[in-house]
């Protein structure tokens, strides 16, 4: 007997393609082109896309023997991997705290992921206020040290996005069954234990996208470093995304160098992202 195709079903294979064109314009226009484009503009000796010049690799062989790109990766890496650790793990134990039966948790769950409302521009100059305020009574100043930067910029980031990384978690702490937890209170296992050998275990989907989310951020960072620091003092606290901002936009002639370093930038990010995924994804367990 012949089956009955639903009318829908039916409809939606038939102009699938229409509704789905226009988006793939789109992506195409906004995202597959420039992409191509600047992988040949890094070249290319230029001031604008139409007077392009080949020029081979001079322009990574310029942005690896720039001193002060070099700085900034080192710097970018260890900002990744400190806002990486804090991020999660405050965001972790704020999520096993709202997930208990306790009067008020809804509250806390929407300030704690406020911040994550407000602009990053708008985040760093208000931090900026705050920093330069306290330390002023030392006699010092944010634009002085590179690490005071560099603490100032963790816990701009940390307070920006560490509710956001707690909704993630709490999403994947409400799935844990609870027959899975009231067997191993059973068993006897006490509350450490149930958190290293049932809780986190089953949380590791999400952990792996909070993780990503954290690591690719933290690298891609750019306008709580413009505003906070400006890379101040002397570059010492710029960061990849700003130093490759400041050599395109900023320097006359190394147009070129700026989208060379933007290819690197965008190599490693990937590179990181995708062996961090690979390694968080190995320790899943099936639910």
């Amino acid at each position: 007997m012949r089956e009955e195709v639903d009318p829908l079903e039916k409809a939606i294979k038939r102009y699938f393609p229409i509704f789905l064109l226009p988006t793939l314009i789109a992506f195409t226009i906004g995202f597959i082109v420039p992409f191509i484009m600047g992988i040949w503009l890094s070249f290319c000796e230029f001031t604008t896309v139409t007077d392009a010049t080949f020029v081979g690799l001079s322009n990574y062989i310029k942005a690896f023997q720039d001193p002060v790109f070099l700085h900034s990766f080192w710097y970018t890496a260890l900002f990744a991997v400190v806002s990486l650790v804090v991020i999660n793990v405050i965001a972790f134990a704020i999520a096993l705290a709202l997930t208990q039966k306790l009067r008020g948790t809804n509250i806390f769950r929407t300030v704690f992921f406020m911040p994550n409302l407000i602009g990053g521009i708008v985040l760093g100059y208000i931090w900026q206020l705050i920093f330069n305020g306290i330390l002023s009574h030392y006699q010092t100043a944010l634009g002085l040290n590179e690490w005071y930067g560099f603490w100032g910029m963790i816990i701009l980031v940390s307070w920006q996005q560490i509710g956001y990384m707690m909704i993630i978690y709490i999403a994947g702490l409400q799935s844990i069954p609870e027959d899975v937890m009231e067997a191993a209170q059973i068993d006897g296992a006490s509350g450490i234990q149930r958190l290293f050998r049932v809780t986190i275990p089953m949380m590791m989907p999400s952990i792996t996208i909070c993780m990503f989310l954290s690591i690719t951020n933290g690298f891609k960072l750019f306008d709580q470093n413009l505003s906070l620091t400006a890379g101040e003092p002397s570059k010492m606290s710029e960061m990849m995304a700003l130093n490759i901002f400041n050599t395109f936009y900023g320097r006359t002639g190394w147009e070129g160098v700026g989208q060379a370093k933007a290819v690197i930038f965008f190599v490693i990010v990937v590179a990181i992202g995708m062996i961090q995924l690979r390694a968080t994804r190995s320790r899943e367990v099936q639910q």
